[in-house]
């Protein structure tokens, strides 16, 4: 019986896509369903080149696959990855090796690593960002686990991942849930940035009545510069689609305004809480989802408070801070998602390398982007760089453009448009160069009320006062 170089349970788009992508690269390959269609479907699909079978059985989909097997999960996070599990652990051996391809929680990551090695075999958790063409094109994917068996998998995934300057979008990053943590901030900081570019489009359709065509040309000339981004790149194209159904101008502008999440943002700004990482931009974005959802408040708080517009800022002015403002805005959320990951790798102990991150986030993910080789280098030339904004030729770009944010964000204001994550890198980046915050007064209010007590700046010890 013909041996199968790997497996993949899930034949959703995803798991359809990276199978055949692996097909491609002349891997012979397993597929698991329930649906019977697709599992059909998927040989139907395959060229003459291809060698793969689909299955709806764990025991005849397991005994296809060589031993040690090497078996992908690409279905949704939660009780479905766990009853994957389940449903495959009767014909599993030990050696074996699972990987969680989805969007996982880390602590269920951590939980399945325990339980699964008390059998012996190894479990990843492994992002992979692209959407269903970087799966069947060329993901960036984001493995972490035991290190030893990556190496099994490490030419499989080499192979299929996206390629920049011909290095893989992939490598190994640390062990546990290190995978799925670092897709996790990921996904935040895509939050982030598609917020950001929404209110560059908001300030100038609301707030200057530019025309849809004029914005589209702005985000072209963009993903022509040192702004080049994926999510840049779809906006440009977003906003030059035609509404099919009525004719009449694009098509964003019949697109309903609640939008909607996953969680995977939320998981990010919690996980910042509980580990004390900054992370307001990220923050905001979440908190921005959640508006748009109150829809009915929004329309009847639009009636009964209003504004007048008090901006003196030309539109011809704000096209020119914009560029400047978007790369500082843009920046500040990579600096704040990138500080979690090495504040997140001391909390867990992943040993993350940031340049490695950084290198792998170049091609193939939803938040690739031109500034991501600066990054790449400025933590090649500083491993341990806490956060970005500390590096010189970073920095330096930000002391330069600063005064165009500060321009933009005031611009917002003046015309009572929100600004949520434009605002907040702003104030991250006079919070972090701040040498003095004024929370002395807040740790002075927690000891009046609570006699939690207080450090003093000129001596060492602890210090409760009676304030009254």
């Amino acid at each position: 019986m013909k041996e199968f170089d790997f497996g993949i349970v899930g034949l959703g788009v995803m798991g359809r896509n990276l199978l055949l992508n692996m097909a491609d690269h002349k891997f012979s390959v397993a597929g698991l369903d329930l649906d019977a269609e697709k599992a059909a479907s998927l040989e139907k699909e395959a060229s003459e080149e291809h060698t793969i079978k689909g299955t709806t059985s764990a025991e005849e989909f397991c005994g296809l696959i060589r031993k040690p097997r090497a078996i992908m999960l690409l279905v949704p996070a939660g009780k479905p990855v766990d009853s994957a599990i389940n449903s495959l652990l009767p014909y599993l051996e030990e050696g074996d090796v699972l990987v969680d391809g989805g969007n996982s929680y880390f602590p269920d990551t951590n939980r399945r690593v325990d339980e699964l090695a008390e059998k012996g075999i190894h479990f990843f958790g492994m992002g992979i960002s692209g959407g269903e063409k970087g799966a069947r094109f060329g993901p960036s994917m984001m493995p972490g686990g035991n290190a030893e068996a990556y190496e099994r998998l490490r030419p499989i995934f080499e192979a299929v991942a996206a390629k920049v300057n011909d290095e893989p979008c992939v490598t190994y990053l640390g062990k546990g849930s290190a995978g799925n943590y670092v897709k996790m901030v990921h996904n935040g900081i895509e939050y982030a940035i598609m917020q950001l570019i929404a209110e560059v489009y908001d300030l100038l359709k609301r707030g200057y009545g530019v025309e849809d065509a004029k914005i589209q040309q702005l985000f072209e000339k963009w993903n022509n510069s040192e702004l080049a981004s994926f999510l840049v790149e779809i906006t440009s194209e977003i906003l030059k689609k035609e509404d099919e159904v009525t004719g009449k101008g694009i098509l964003l502008n019949y697109i309903s305004d609640a939008a909607k999440a996953k969680g995977t943002g939320k998981w990010t700004s919690q996980n910042a809480m509980d580990i004390q990482a900054p992370i307001p931009a990220i923050n905001a974005a979440v908190e921005m989802r959640d508006i748009s959802k109150y829809k009915e408040e929004r329309v009847e708080a639009s009636k009964k408070l209003k504004w007048n517009d008090a901006s003196e800022i030309s539109e011809e002015e704000i096209f020119d801070a914009l560029t400047d403002a978007f790369y500082f805005g843009m920046i500040t959320i990579y600096a704040q998602g990138l500080a979690q990951l090495t504040i997140a790798s001391k909390e867990y102990d992943y040993g993350l390398n940031l340049e490695e991150v950084a290198k792998i986030w170049r091609g193939g993910c939803i938040i690739r982007a031109a500034c991501l080789e600066d990054f790449r280098q400025a933590y090649s030339k500083s491993p341990e760089l806490p956060n970005l904004l500390l590096d010189e030729t970073i920095g330096k770009a930000l002391e330069e453009k600063q005064g165009a944010a500060r321009k933009v964000v005031k611009t917002f204001i003046d015309k009572g448009i929100p600004s949520s994550v434009f605002s907040t890198t702003v104030s991250y980046f006079d919070s972090y160069r701040s040498e003095i915050l004024p929370t002395n007064l807040i740790q002075a209010q927690r000891d009046f009320f609570g006699a939690h007590k207080y450090e003093r700046n000129d001596k060492e010890g602890v210090f409760h006062t009676e304030w009254n």
